[in-house]
């Protein structure tokens, strides 16, 4: 399966480790791996995931961020952008300084791409404050074509308990972007994982076996490589089936020589065309359940 690159530039917005595979260092590495030129943009600096320890943020200070955006919008390059993707935020600041960039670049390209990953929480709870959450919700999601969030993060932005995939695809309608893939929804394997993909006329299910002790980053990774498979044309059944099929050949091989983060440079190969088979089945959208009844 190969893809076809499309001229120009995604802005990619997330916070950049030192050291690992996470934020944008995953997202930039597998859009470069798929030949798009990528510019990055890191929210917060530190040197490793904080799930490893003791982790000193380096932050910008006062109005730097917004600057820096504002500059990037106003170059001279800017026509160059076909698309943008944001993932994790460290203040609400940033999120009205996205919402700014995307509105202007959109402004002199309607075609803009725009996906949203609103990296807010997991099972444990939310991880940014409040109001970087809200920020996120009602500023960055009503921009968005594409939404990537994690089971919790819908749930906390929907504001209601998802407790199958019925209530999911629901929520995911109802949050506003045209097209949502749902990471970690309900799988219908025994012991699997599960990515939902829904928009308004159907609602897809990718399954793989469930992965132990997984190392952080998948996230970041799934949703860099289903916006470049939407850039590239790919039908959503076909971005969400190769998408997640690289993310399982990627996490396994990491897991499989004992790595405590991604290893995606070891094999980029998996990021293009993936050995990896996961299941896809189509679940039953609410516009046929209404017809029904």
């Amino acid at each position: 399966m190969t893809f076809d690159i499309p001229d120009g530039a995604v802005i990619a917005i997330s916070s950049y480790v030192m050291r690992g595979k996470i934020g944008n260092r995953a997202i930039v590495f597998a859009l470069e791996s798929l030949g798009y030129d990528t510019w990055a943009v890191p929210t917060v600096v530190l040197p490793w995931h904080p799930g490893h320890g003791r982790a000193t943020r380096l932050q910008f200070e006062g109005e730097a961020f917004a600057t820096a955006l504002r500059e990037l919008g106003e170059s001279r390059w800017r026509g160059e952008v076909r698309a943008v993707i944001s993932g994790y935020l460290a203040n609400a600041g940033q999120a009205e300084a996205i919402a700014k960039l995307v509105e202007g670049l959109r402004a002199e390209n309607p075609d803009l791409l725009y996906l949203c990953d609103p990296v807010i929480g997991d099972e444990g709870g939310l991880y940014v404050g409040d109001e970087t959450a809200i920020a996120i919700r009602d500023r960055l999601l009503p921009l968005a074509d594409i939404a990537t969030p994690n089971r919790f993060e819908l749930s906390w932005l929907a504001g209601r308990t998802l407790e199958d995939n019925t209530a999911t695809i629901d929520a995911a309608l109802a949050l506003g972007p045209a097209e949502v893939v749902v990471t970690s929804a309900h799988s219908m394997l025994k012991q699997g994982v599960a990515a939902l993909f829904v928009d308004r006329r159907q609602a897809l299910l990718a399954e793989h076996q469930r992965v132990d002790n997984p190392p952080n980053g998948l996230g970041d990774l799934f949703s860099a490589l289903f916006l470049a498979a939407r850039l590239a044309g790919r039908p959503p059944a076909e971005a969400l089936e190769k998408s997640t099929a690289s993310v399982f050949e990627t996490l396994t091989r990491a897991v499989r020589e004992g790595a405590d983060e991604l290893m995606p440079e070891k094999d980029a190969q998996s990021l293009r065309a993936p050995f990896a088979k996961v299941g896809l089945r189509q679940l039953m959208h609410p516009s046929r359940r209404r017809k029904r009844s």
